[in-house]
């Protein structure tokens, strides 16, 4: 039973409560006495009216009330009632049957009727815990994205749920926010708690800790000290752990975002200066050519400008190959392309960028000299250029470089393996990023990082993909898959 609390009223102690409700019961017994008495009442009908009380006694008041209700009753009947009368003295056995079963129904009738109540009260609060569930997931409804999710969810949790003290590990974030009345050496309850991936109650403290799942793996931990449902504790646990899911893909979101404004940024600044640099650069090939057939210099002269012929060429056409590969997208539709055979274009890079020797003899093997594939002939050299040109930085002096090409499936497989310095497994698709460089490498080798995302844009236009292996024992090896079907034509 639940007594109704008005303003300036204090509920009684309990003893005083059980005392109040004994007297009430022996007056109404009393009452019941009298007036069975006064009309004659025979035994067997003022016996069940004296369980009529006890029942009553027992629903209203509990166990130990109806007990003594019971005592009081099979007294009277026995006084008033059972021959002799006016006298406790006991002939037959009948009066210790009826305190048998005035007890035994009390005790049953109270038993259900506690049962009952704790049901009812467990209703409640679950009723309660489901209504502020509901609160809470509007709630996190509105938090603020840019902000850690970890304060503003122990704010609500400790406003809505009135717990007594709140801890949010977030395992993402790597933090801990905690609210409330926490004691000495419970200041990392929940990251604790995340560490033993095990939740954990105490009911002598009220207590509650609980793993945030989310998918297959977890978020972070839930501590809560306060008077709780355990049910509603696991739907807590699982509302907080979507609001920091939601948080942290907003976060990825949100990077996502902003790298992709910060590559088209650099693709501008990159498209802009190419545009800018091949303005002067076409005039100082055309000077130096000019140079060159005028004639009239010295040998080392001469030697000087065509190298300046050489390398201005060469830069105009990194410019070009720069506008080119900065347009391109993995769903290109205008590509050149035609049937190109793989042997002759290895060979065409190797005559026109490598035929000077630099210490690295250049091995090649095309399974079949009859291999084709259609590509764009074009991005097809740049691709080996740039694989070609990076073996020739890294690797060892005086090891070989092996480029090899067969077909595989429904596509061409083409590599280029050397002897160098291992890349990390971590740098291993980071390297295909631009401007990322190895940063063990990035001092020890002159670049800009730009060359193999160059290369995998190429290779993503023609709707192949590009990937490297590296082993210390192996040495490292760039691979370029293309497809041979109809899929490299569109």
């Amino acid at each position: 039973m639940t007594n109704p609390i008005t303003p300036g009223w204090t509920q009684p102690p309990r003893r005083l409560r059980i005392v109040a409700q004994c007297v009430i019961a022996t007056a109404v017994l009393a009452l019941l006495t009298y007036a069975g008495f006064t009309v004659q009442i025979n035994l067997l009908t003022i016996s069940l009216l004296y369980l009529l009380i006890v029942i009553a006694v027992a629903s209203l008041f509990g166990f130990w009330q109806a007990s003594f209700a019971s005592l009081v009753a099979v007294l009277l009947l026995d006084y008033y009632f059972e021959p002799p009368l006016f006298s406790f003295e006991v002939e037959n056995s009948g009066i210790f049957v009826a305190l048998v079963t005035f007890e035994a129904t009390a005790l049953t009738i109270s038993r259900m009727h506690a049962r009952e109540l704790r049901r009812a009260r467990e209703a409640a609060i679950h009723r309660a815990g489901m209504e502020r569930l509901y609160e809470l997931s509007r709630s996190t409804l509105l938090l603020d994205l840019r902000e850690p999710p970890g304060p503003q969810l122990a704010v609500l949790i400790h406003r809505i749920f009135e717990v007594r003290a709140v801890a949010l590990y977030d395992a993402n974030l790597s933090r801990q926010d905690r609210m409330g009345d926490w004691g000495a050496g419970e200041e990392n309850l929940a990251r604790e708690c995340y560490l033993r991936n095990v939740p954990r109650d105490d009911l002598s403290t009220q207590t509650w800790q609980r793993i945030l799942q989310s998918g297959p793996g977890s978020v972070g931990a839930l501590a809560i000290r306060g008077k709780l449902d355990p049910l509603v504790t696991d739907a807590l646990a699982a509302l907080v752990a979507i609001a920091i899911d939601r948080h942290q893909s907003f976060e990825n979101e949100d990077r996502a975002e902003a790298a992709k404004r910060g590559e088209q940024l650099r693709t501008a600044v990159l498209d802009a200066l190419a545009h800018e640099f091949k303005t002067p650069l076409t005039a100082v090939q055309t000077l130096s050519s000019g140079l060159l057939e005028l004639g009239g210099l010295t040998d080392s002269q001469t030697e000087m400008v065509r190298l300046i012929d050489e390398q201005t060429a060469r830069l105009n056409e990194l410019c070009t190959r720069l506008l080119r590969t900065a347009k391109l997208t993995p769903q290109q539709e205008d590509l050149e392309t035609a049937e190109v055979n793989v042997q002759e274009v290895v060979c065409e890079v190797l005559a026109g960028k490598f035929a000077e020797g630099d210490g690295n003899a250049i091995q090649v093997a095309v399974q079949d000299p009859a291999l084709t594939v259609r590509a764009d002939r074009g991005l097809l050299e740049m691709i080996l250029a740039q694989y070609l040109d990076n073996a020739r930085k890294y690797s060892t002096r005086g090891t070989p470089i092996n480029i090899e090409a067969h077909q595989s499936h429904a596509e061409v497989l083409i590599s280029v393996h050397n002897f160098g310095p291992t890349i990390r497994m971590e740098d291993r698709e980071r390297i295909f990023e631009r401007f990322y460089r190895a940063p063990e490498l990035k001092d020890a080798v002159p670049g800009t990082g730009i060359g193999l995302s160059a290369v995998r844009k190429a290779a993503e236009a023609h709707h192949g993909h590009v990937w490297v292996v590296s082993d210390d024992k192996q040495g490292t090896t760039f691979y370029l898959s293309l497809p041979i079907g109809p899929r490299a034509s569109r």
